[in-house]
């Protein structure tokens, strides 16, 4: 199946000169979203994860049908303030200023076999941000999967010693 048909391009959005690829005729066609779905699995079934991480709130709408599918758990990422138990923090920096990503602290357990899924690899920061979360309370991320790479972008560099899978390359 060819995903890119699935991608619709908008230009000038949120800001004139930017080309934004929007995921959400994918996530309405159910064929090509269980399909994205069943390759997320099939990777993670590969790496015999244990865990699923995924960053809000896109990494919520990939990561969990892989963790239903694989019958794991599935942990949640989000900013500052959303959850309301002990967490952890990471800051991280953007090309203009910093952010910061939260997990509670008990969501991975030391030996986790963890996957991370997003919709997006663009520079890598958040999925850096991610790493360091999961890494900090004693997992181990067997790999990283994305349903768009923005290859011109270089965030695969930065996470070049983890096994990526992208199933949309830009």
């Amino acid at each position: 199946m060819n995903l890119k048909d699935y991608i619709a391009d908008v230009p000038d959005f949120p800001k004139k000169g930017i080309l934004f690829r929007d995921i959400t005729p994918l996530m309405s066609n159910g064929k090509a979203y269980h399909y994205a779905a069943e390759q997320f699995t099939n990777f993670a079934k590969k790496k015999n994860a244990t865990l699923i991480v995924g960053p809000e709130a896109r990494g919520f709408i990939f990561g969990c049908p892989v963790a239903t599918n694989l019958s794991i758990g599935f942990a949640p990422v989000r900013k500052p303030g959303k959850l309301p138990r002990k967490s952890i923090s990471v800051s991280y920096n953007l090309e203009y200023g910093s952010n910061e990503l939260c997990m509670h602290d008990d969501s991975v357990k030391k030996g986790d076999r963890v996957i991370i899924i997003d919709d997006l690899l663009a520079t890598g920061g958040t999925i850096q941000a991610t790493i360091d979360l999961v890494e900090k309370l004693g997992g181990e991320v067997v790999g990283i999967a994305f349903l768009i790479e923005l290859a011109d972008l270089n965030g695969r560099e930065k996470l070049g010693k983890y096994d990526i899978l992208t199933l949309i390359t830009y």
